[in-house]
């Protein structure tokens, strides 16, 4: 792990994603990577320990990825041995109606974990200005009262929500929310091959769907948008990180370094200390029960 640097992997706005790679292994087989995971994800459950105990922060981890990215095995594999009152999975599917009913940003901030806790979107609020980019015919369901058609949606209208996005994270990051936003990063061969073996292999045929190609012909559209919203939305109080992930072991060790990494950075996260005057009466509070 210690050879693992967040820094090297972070986002900027003038980072290159088409640049980045999408594959690593860190010179380690698949058992070893699992072995490395172990380790850190122990580390990371005992941290949530910790800060359930301090209760003055909470986290919020944001996984965006094209299908088959490996976000759904990620977040199983790097959590599982997290308290599970400690943390809680969001998925965001299409908006319900309710949901459209209210602005985009409100069912994640209803769904934003308490301090204490860890809360994992995956898929997040990025999405709306990811999927609706690359399909700006969904704004027409949101009701806005400046948009008629699509033609109303113009680079501006995307520009706001990206303020939007920013202002809604600084909020948080004020009122002691961590935010670490990840993005995993696969090439379009490997995203094939996924897509193969979810149609080769039944049990894992519930996975595909026909939309699935639709989208993969849009590839270039989505790395653009992913390319535009990571550069204008990435700051020290929400980084973004880019995880080559073409090797999900490598991609999950790497995953749960760095967020390892970055909460240990804040060395006030600590289980809170007994007063000197209960820890003075410690002995006395033994000998009531041990005399029941």
């Amino acid at each position: 792990m210690d050879s693992i640097k967040a820094k090297d992997f972070r986002a900027y706005p003038k980072t290159d994603l088409s640049a980045l790679p999408t594959y690593e292994d860190f010179g380690l087989s698949e058992k070893a990577l699992k072995k490395r995971l172990e380790h850190v994800r122990k580390r990371l459950g005992k941290f949530q320990d910790t800060l359930y105990a301090h209760g003055k922060y909470a986290v919020l981890v944001c996984i965006q990825g094209m299908d088959t990215a490996g976000k759904d095995s990620l977040i199983r594999e790097v959590f599982k041995d997290f308290n599970a009152r400690g943390v809680v999975v969001h998925s965001f599917k299409v908006p319900t109606e309710l949901e459209r009913k209210h602005d985009y940003l409100w069912r994640h901030y209803i769904a934003l974990p308490a301090r204490g806790k860890f809360g994992v979107f995956n898929r997040t609020h990025y999405e709306n200005v990811l999927v609706t980019r690359v399909h700006p015919e969904y704004i027409l369901g949101e009701y806005l009262p400046d948009v008629r058609q699509v033609s109303d949606i113009d680079q501006a209208f995307w520009d706001r929500r990206f303020d939007q996005i920013n202002a809604f994270e600084k909020t948080l990051a004020e009122n002691g929310t961590l935010i670490f936003k990840f993005f995993l990063n696969i090439s379009k061969e490997e995203q094939r091959q996924r897509l193969l073996r979810r149609l080769e292999k039944k049990e894992k045929n519930w996975k595909f769907s026909p939309g699935d190609l639709d989208e993969r012909e849009l590839w270039d559209q989505y790395q653009a948008c992913y390319q535009e919203a990571i550069s204008k939305t990435t700051f020290g109080h929400a980084p973004w990180y880019v995880i080559p992930s073409d090797s999900k072991p490598a991609a999950r060790y790497l995953f749960a370094s760095i967020l390892y990494e970055e909460l240990t950075r804040y060395t006030d996260i600590e289980e809170p200390v007994l007063s000197e005057d209960l820890q003075a009466r410690i002995s006395e509070f033994k000998a009531r029960l041990e005399a029941e």
